[in-house]
């Protein structure tokens, strides 16, 4: 599609219904567009926009978390439904002529591979190529990708080296990196798996950590829980999805136990469990029996103040709050995650939480946004048109496609 334009405004559509998009002349200062597929409650999007880009349509076939992307994208189509059925004429429908700069989600990757096209049976080997599909309907400057850190495991190196296949085929250079949620303000160390590809540039740069913890030397430093999690309240004063009755601990015994456990502490060892909880209170299990001596995950934890807080999850029991007896609320959550607090949530309690602990941090999603802002400034005029696209560089695929599992090959030795 052309160069960046701003899309005018239209009523919500649904699969069934829609209006048709018209756009003003554009200029290399208008506004990228971008569309979310795979989109969840919007969290990248959000951040994306915070960022100077313009979210066109959200898709997603969740109801409860498109009815929040509709709620917190108001100048954003919907799709709610089979990404399959999302077919060009109503894509057309949906979005009209305006011109798509970027197409951005979390497609599952893991059941495509160099074996074929992987288990043409597995669902998510389809719903990868139906994100393929749209890249080569709207013919974006930039892909985004997001999926977990165990994509770029050595188990999964087929996986990746047929992705960067799929978009080189289509005009694309690619790289992948693993990014961490708390390098770029958020108060959470959530680790992503990032794959940006450009068609108007010879390689795609990702953001500079903004922010860290003191060994790794940044500009700010790590943004801790404390720093945000009594920060709740809109312009307006209101709180929004911070139901702290709901957050109450209801078992008597599991209330008294964590009452005891000092903030940042948990229960996963024997020796925690004599550190914090009179005999009266202990759990009553054989460590010993336990494989490793120690339970999967620690019972009972609270958030620390005075750091990042670990990754946020899709149910509400997974942490307690660092200082009251309960646990935490949608909306604590979903300011750990860093979405701003006039942001709201659609959907039941359990919706709302599997929305929020499935996004993509906002912050991290404004600073992948002004990655792509900038590649767009640097991008040749020349460059900017389709049918005059250049081949892409084979060398900086295999080159950073290695790259990417150099992290892990640390860690190991260091382990």
């Amino acid at each position: 599609m052309a160069s960046p334009g701003k899309s005018s405004s239209s009523k919500k559509s649904t699969p069934e219904s829609s209006s048709k998009k018209t756009t003003k002349k554009s200029s290399k200062k208008a506004k990228l567009n971008f569309i979310d597929v795979f989109a969840g409650a919007g969290g990248l999007s959000c951040g994306m926009e915070q960022a100077g880009m313009n979210c066109i349509l959200g898709v997603d076939h969740d109801k409860h978390a498109m009815d929040t992307f509709a709620l917190n994208h108001k100048n954003a189509e919907t799709y709610c439904g089979d990404i399959r059925k999302l077919t060009k004429r109503k894509l057309e429908d949906l979005i009209g002529d305006t011109p798509v700069h970027a197409v951005v989600g979390g497609p599952p990757c893991q059941g495509f591979s160099t074996v074929g096209l992987g288990n043409p049976k597995d669902d998510r080997n389809a719903l990868f190529l139906e994100f393929v599909r749209l890249v080569r309907l709207t013919r974006p400057y930039f892909v985004v990708m997001e999926n977990v850190t165990g994509l770029v495991a050595k188990k999964n190196e087929d996986t990746l080296k047929s992705i960067f296949k799929k978009f080189h085929s289509l005009g694309y250079n690619l790289n992948v990196k693993v990014m961490s949620a708390h390098n770029y303000g958020v108060p959470e160390k959530r680790r992503r798996t990032i794959i940006i590809g450009t068609r108007i540039n010879d390689e795609p740069i990702y953001p500079k950590h903004t922010h860290g913890d003191k060994e790794e030397k940044t500009p700010k430093p790590t943004v801790t829980v404390g720093d945000v999690i009594f920060d709740l309240a809109d312009k307006k004063g209101v709180i929004h999805n911070h139901d702290e009755q709901a957050a109450a601990v209801k078992n008597k015994m599991d209330a008294k136990r964590l009452a005891k456990v000092p903030e940042g502490k948990g229960i996963r060892y024997e020796r925690d469990e004599l550190a914090y909880l009179p005999k009266s209170l202990h759990l009553g299990v054989d460590w010993q029996a336990l494989p490793e001596n120690r339970f999967r995950q620690s019972k009972y934890q609270r958030l620390d103040r005075k750091t990042a807080g670990p990754t946020i999850m899709t149910h509400r029991h997974s942490y307690f709050h660092p200082v009251e007896n309960r646990y935490l609320t949608a909306r604590e959550a979903a300011k750990i995650q860093s979405f701003p607090n006039d942001f709201i949530f659609s959907g039941p309690l359990s919706a709302q939480w599997r929305q929020i602990g499935n996004a993509v941090p906002p912050l991290l999603g404004k600073a992948i946004g002004r990655a792509l802002v900038d590649l767009f400034k640097k991008a040749k005029v020349e460059d900017l048109d389709f049918k005059k696209r250049k081949r892409p560089n084979d060398h900086a695929i295999k080159y950073e496609r290695g790259k990417a599992f150099v992290y892990k090959r640390q860690k190991e030795v260091s382990a």
